[in-house]
């Protein structure tokens, strides 16, 4: 019977401020709507989640695991607005049966851009859970779960890492199942854990559809189908956000109690259980090399780019940030850096975003504008400040260094 491996993404952005292009001052983002936003998930999400798999552990001996990425963004905001939050995640990391990930430290696009930019933040991410949880990551996943061939050999090369999870999508495993551990084509040790999307969008999109065919779905039946993969690969990666419990699925859908109950159906069979990302790494050998040599990612029906890069603004905006990355280094200004990089967020771009697909509506979840439109113009006023700030302390330097 196979093993279950959940890993959640956790993360909230910091959302700016409106800005227009007559403001000067240099406080970008809102702190009220972010201090708001990220008690309202902190007291839907975060906290009963976090008490309900603390309690799921403890009652099954350990047997039940999982694993968190929980980008630096959101450890920041959680420090200043939920500290009880980062309480309960110490609980769970001390328990031995919580995996924690790495990924980039503000949730950006930077591989895609500045391979310098984006190791820089993978080192710091690392670091910061080190801090906090006393974990060196040996896992990594990538912003949006975006991958190809490329990104594994950068990986690889880092050596920090045993293994790094992707999207399972169909168009990469042609016949195969994502239900067994993959090499990455190139590489000689890192592994590739794939998403079952089908069993992981049950729950993470599906769950309170009443015009799904399957609901309700009970852990029960959610068990048989996990059960059914028996004899047909080894482990069901189950990668879904976290906020799925109790933000994206409110609490009255009875997504808590679905999962309440769901390891005991999973454990009913004496050949299941549940393992982290590290634990199936070790356990399982590589069945296939997997060849990606275009980037996917976990975002919408065509697993691409395009809800980040697919029209001109977003185009625009991203290559704007990144273009005065050199100028930004070059201030050594912590504050100048700082405001820089967590403009690199995906979710900037995201509302950006102006697709209409089938799961169209994930784009505007927190979204704080009223159009895309809007939302490019405030960012663009943002980068038109920051840029000016380098600007300023370029002129400066030269003047003081000036004979």
């Amino acid at each position: 019977m196979p093993s279950v491996c959940f890993y959640f993404q956790v993360h909230q952005p910091l959302r700016l401020r409106h800005y227009t292009v007559f403001d000067e001052h240099e406080h970008y983002f809102d702190d009220h709507k972010n201090g708001s936003i990220c008690r309202k998930v902190a007291n839907k999400c975060y906290l009963p989640a976090n008490r309900l798999i603390l309690d799921l552990i403890r009652r099954f001996d350990g047997r039940f695991k999982v694993a968190y990425s929980i980008t630096g963004t959101l450890l920041e905001q959680l420090q200043h607005y939920s500290p009880e939050v980062m309480s309960t995640f110490d609980a769970l990391a001390e328990t031995g049966c919580v995996e924690f990930l790495a990924e980039t430290y503000y949730h950006s696009l930077s591989f895609l851009y500045s391979r310098n930019e984006f190791v820089e933040q993978v080192h710091k991410h690392t670091e910061a859970i080190k801090y906090f949880f006393g974990q060196t990551p040996r896992v990594f996943r990538n912003t949006e779960l975006i991958y190809n061939n490329e990104l594994a050999a950068l990986i690889e090369s880092m050596g920090c890492f045993d293994a790094i999870i992707t999207e399972g999508a169909d168009h990469i495993l042609g016949y195969r199942s994502p239900n067994f551990v993959y090499q990455p084509k190139g590489c000689d040790r890192l592994k590739l854990l794939l998403k079952n999307y089908a069993l992981s969008d049950d729950i993470a999109f599906r769950f309170s559809n009443r015009d799904w065919p399957q609901w309700p779905l009970t852990a029960d039946k959610f068990a048989h189908w996990v059960g059914n993969v028996n004899g047909c690969g080894n482990v069901v990666n189950l990668f879904m956000d976290y906020e799925t419990f109790g933000e994206h699925q409110w609490e009255d859908t009875g997504i808590f109690d679905f999962v309440r109950h769901l390891p005991e159906a999973i454990l009913r069979h004496p050949d299941n259980n549940f393992k982290t990302p590290s634990e199936v790494v070790e356990c399982y050998g590589s069945a296939d090399s997997v060849d990606v040599p275009h980037i996917i990612s976990w975002a919408d029906t065509e697993r691409d780019l395009s809800a980040w890069l697919g029209n001109a603004m977003q185009s625009n905006a991203i290559h704007e940030l990144y273009r005065i990355e050199k100028q930004v280094k070059k201030t050594n200004d912590e504050k100048v850096i700082s405001d820089w990089r967590k403009l690199q967020a995906s979710d900037h771009f995201y509302y950006m975003c102006t697709k209409y697909f089938a799961d169209g509506d994930v784009h505007k979840y927190f979204n704080p504008y009223d159009s895309p439109y809007d939302s490019y113009i405030n960012f663009m006023n943002v980068l038109g400040n920051l840029h000016g700030r380098c600007s300023e302390q370029a002129i400066g330097g030269a003047l003081c260094s000036a004979p």
